[in-house]
C-alpha cells in the first residue's frame, strides 16, 4: 500500500518536472490558464511553468514584459561589424 503511494508521487513529481520543462510554451499557457480558470493561483502557476504570466502589455505588465512598443529604433549595424561566412562548394 505505502509502496503505491510513493510511486505514485514520484510519477506525478517526474510529471510535473517534465511538464514545467519540455512542453512546448504554447501548451504550458494553456494549461496556466485552464489551472487558473479552476481557482488555482494563476500567478503562481506561471512562475511553476515558467510562462511569465501571459506577459501581453494589457495584462498590467507594461511594455517592459516584452519590449515590443519600444520606441527608440534599434542601432544600424555598420557594415564592418557583420561576420561573413564565406561557403567553398567543392564538386
Amino acid at each position: 500500500m505505502w509502496q503505491e503511494i510513493i510511486v505514485a508521487v514520484i510519477v506525478a513529481a517526474a510529471l510535473l518536472h517534465f511538464s514545467t520543462k519540455y512542453l512546448p510554451v504554447a501548451l504550458r499557457r494553456r494549461i496556466v490558464y485552464t489551472l487558473g480558470k479552476r481557482g488555482f493561483d494563476e500567478v503562481r502557476l506561471a512562475r511553476l511553468f515558467k510562462t511569465h504570466g501571459g506577459g501581453g502589455c494589457g495584462d498590467g505588465g507594461g511594455c517592459s514584459s516584452c519590449g515590443s512598443c519600444d520606441t527608440t529604433p534599434a542601432p544600424k549595424s555598420s557594415p564592418t561589424s557583420q561576420r561573413v561566412i564565406k561557403l567553398h562548394v567543392q564538386r
